[in-house]
């Protein structure tokens, strides 16, 4: 069974197929599926039941992990954002400044490799590295079950606080409560100002956004009140904190937001 998204929108769509992909689609008689809707989205009652399904599932086993978070005292972050944002080099920073301070574990989640892992590495944090290259190219997303896994790699009782890196993507990570006590994204000025607008739901889901890079801002046609005013629009109660991972500007604030929130306690 393939792997199902459901959007804002009321849509759904799954990543995965049962069947290879190297029939022709020239001749239509050799292809004898009843497509129907010509959408791409089938909104049949058994599909919605299905789809109903593996969210439920999802959201139980994230309340399994944050169950686990909470009984060794642990405060659960989910860092997320688009590919080459700077979320690697934005959580090495933080690790360094954190060693010594608090304990903290890493899930690394990416499609294939382990070079994000290895650039995580030494720096005092324990890293449980997860995979989600299923055979189909890999999940765009870290689920709850999938992170309930990777949890079997980190030493929980020893740790104050986790960071889930979750797979560089703006759409599918934000949909999927995976047991975190709190949601963070980078996002870099390089990305362009629309980004909230284009993807609305990973912007209103967040409780802090890092807007990276700014150090690069003289350099391109770029104006950060610009950027922050575009979050504002679709998140109005978002802690926005302009940094830059590479110099080191503005991470104080992220530093101190971060151990704030380790610190704090659940009721």
């Amino acid at each position: 069974m393939g792997r199902f998204h459901r959007h804002d929108d009321g849509t759904s769509h799954s990543h995965d197929h049962d069947h290879p992909h190297d029939h022709p689609h020239d001749h239509p008689r050799d292809h004898p599926h009843d497509h129907g809707d010509h959408s791409g989205y089938a909104t049949g009652s058994q599909r919605i039941e299905v789809l109903e399904a593996i969210f439920s599932e999802n959201d139980t086993r994230a309340d399994i992990n944050r169950a686990a978070f909470e009984a060794n005292g642990i405060r659960a972050l989910n860092l997320m954002s688009s590919p080459g944002s700077g979320k690697t080099t934005v959580l090495g920073a933080t690790l360094d400044e954190l060693a010594g301070d608090l304990a903290v574990g890493v899930i690394e989640g990416d499609i294939a490799t382990d070079l994000d892992a290895a650039k995580l590495g030494g720096r005092g944090a324990q890293i449980s590295l997860l995979n989600t290259n299923n055979g189909f190219g890999g999940e765009c997303h870290l689920d709850a079950p999938m992170v309930n896994r990777a949890l079997q790699g980190l030493d929980l009782a020893a740790l104050d606080l986790v960071i889930i890196e979750n797979v560089g993507n703006l759409v599918c990570p934000a949909e999927f409560d995976v047991g975190e006590h709190a949601k963070a994204m980078v996002y870099s000025v390089t990305e362009g100002e629309d980004k909230p607008l284009k993807y609305p739901v990973m912007f209103r889901s967040v409780d802090v956004v890092l807007l990276n890079k700014i150090d690069l801002v003289p350099y391109l046609d770029a104006d950060v009140d610009t950027y922050v005013a575009r979050v504002r629009e679709v998140n109005p109660t978002a802690t926005i904190l302009p940094v830059s991972a590479r110099t080191g500007e503005g991470m104080p604030a992220w530093f101190e937001w971060l151990r704030e929130f380790a610190s704090t306690t659940q009721d």
